[in-house]
């Protein structure tokens, strides 16, 4: 047992000991979570570990498991997932970024897993002769700094990022001016710039290429939510979950194992598995909202005079201060002329960025931002954005870990077989690889990782207000 588990087993005992119960035996089920209007379940199913969230780390966790523990078994396997178009997907609508350059050991080492596995994509997902061009484009991050804490931020990053084998490389401003003459030094102390195995990808690409392969190997799909549960007595063990299939029929699942990856809904979830018709919930919910990302898509003029440089390929640049990034967008040829597309956003201010309970807010962007915002920023970095067209724009559903904008991947206390790999807020995407593989090890190697120690992300930290920052987060 994890020294998590262990820890928080002492401390929940007396919260556990009071469930209702008539017997010690965990086998033995607590009540049914309360019934949806549909009725009770009249199929029964039983699988050994049900997905719950079929985007990029959902799929991962079942490539993992299936092809590094079970000789690439999947049957019993299965993945419950909402909305198979994905068209609200945060993954779908996001800008599909990966980079190393962060403050965190096991962050980067999440991300070169992520950039292997994208470089690999095209043999490891393959299924007969199809083929997987997850189209990733190694056009590298550009993080800016404005203010002496800001250049030595970069600084102690680099140290970080270097030791662990990443292609990070710091430039001063004239060596920024020299490799971006589109881009206005003039109030730059220093620069990050990676120059391999940052960039971005194609997420609809990558997740077509999970499913395929998953589906390849026997992993069962379903659409539908969990809707209920039937927990043990003695410990909250859930016994089996209730899922609410196709809008018609609620089906049980009897299982060993839960997962929850449902990103943006995670709090949701955890509190349908926990919920029992008496009331009893969690004593420690998950620290993870939605909140609303807008990204714009931007076509510069390329027919500028020459005081105005036009990047030809812009790596996905951060701003200092503002935070605003921007990145190239298009399939890009080394020789090519610039395409002159870019995409752009930037997370909106603290005291207006809120959880979001609503959907339909997505319909539509928050073009105020652009305003008032990401415009001013992209003219002042980039002088030749001064003539810039918005061509369309959209929002996403973003997962925020409240606590400390850091992923969570340990087992639930008060539901010792529920695996939470949630609360990335913002580099889900590139760590899915990563951290399916983690799952998959908690899950098979007797609840601990095997490979990266990512016992850094525990839920331990939630239940003890005890934040591990993050400093590069976009």
């Amino acid at each position: 047992m994890s020294s998590t588990r262990q820890f928080l087993s002492r401390k929940l005992a007396p919260h556990l000991s009071g469930l209702p119960s008539s017997t010690t035996t965990a086998s033995r089920p607590v009540a049914l979570n309360r019934p949806s209007k549909r009725g009770f379940a009249s199929i029964k199913n039983n699988v050994d570990t049900l997905i719950v969230g079929g985007g990029p780390i959902g799929l991962s966790t079942a490539y993992h498991l299936a092809t590094h523990y079970r000789d690439n078994d999947g049957s019993g396997i299965t993945i419950v997932e909402r909305d198979p178009t994905y068209a609200r997907s945060s993954a779908t609508l996001s800008a599909g970024g990966i980079r190393q350059q962060f403050s965190l050991k096991e962050n980067i080492e999440m991300s070169l897993y992520g950039r292997d596995f994208l470089r690999q994509a095209h043999d490891v997902l393959k299924v007969d002769d199809d083929e997987v061009d997850v189209q990733f484009q190694e056009h590298g991050y550009l993080f800016l700094a404005s203010s002496k804490q800001g250049k030595e931020q970069l600084i102690q990053n680099s140290k970080v990022q270097q030791s662990a084998g990443c292609d990070i490389h710091l430039m001063d401003p004239s060596q920024l001016k020299q490799k971006f003459p589109w881009l206005n030094t003039s109030d730059i102390l220093l620069g990050s710039f990676g120059e391999k195995g940052e960039g971005w990808f194609d997420p609809w690409a990558l997740i077509r290429g999970l499913k395929r392969k998953c589906q390849s190997m026997g992993v069962k799909f379903v659409k539908g939510s969990p809707v209920g549960s039937v927990r043990g007595k003695s410990n909250g063990r859930v016994l089996s979950v209730d899922v609410l299939e196709e809008e018609k029929d609620v089906v049980r699942y009897n299982v060993h194992h839960v997962v929850n990856a449902t990103g943006a809904h995670c709090s949701k979830v955890m509190e349908t598995l926990a919920s029992t018709e008496n009331g009893t919930g969690m004593i420690y919910p998950i620290p993870v909202e939605p909140r609303k990302r807008s990204i714009f898509f931007i076509h510069c003029n390329a027919q500028q005079s020459s005081d105005f440089v036009v990047p030809r390929i812009a790596p996905l640049t951060v701003c200092p201060v503002t935070g605003v990034y921007f990145r190239s967008e298009g399939l890009i040829q080394a020789d090519g002329e610039p395409t002159g597309n870019f995409l752009c956003g930037v997370s909106p201010p603290q005291e207006i960025d809120k959880a979001i309970d609503d959907i339909s807010e997505l319909d539509y962007a928050d073009h105020e931002l652009w305003d008032e915002v990401i415009w001013p920023a992209l003219y002042h970095r980039v002088p030749a954005f001064g003539e810039v067209k918005v061509k369309s724009s959209w929002a996403g559903l973003y997962e925020y870990n409240t606590l400390d904008q850091n992923a969570i991947i340990d087992f639930h206390p008060e539901m010792e077989n529920v695996i939470m790999v949630n609360g990335f807020s913002g580099h889900g995407l590139q760590q899915s690889p990563a951290s399916g593989r983690a799952v998959a090890e908690l899950i098979s190697c007797d609840s601990r990782f095997a490979t990266l120690d990512l016992s850094v992300f525990s839920f331990e930290r939630c239940c003890e207000n005890r934040p591990v920052f993050e400093q590069g987060i976009v």
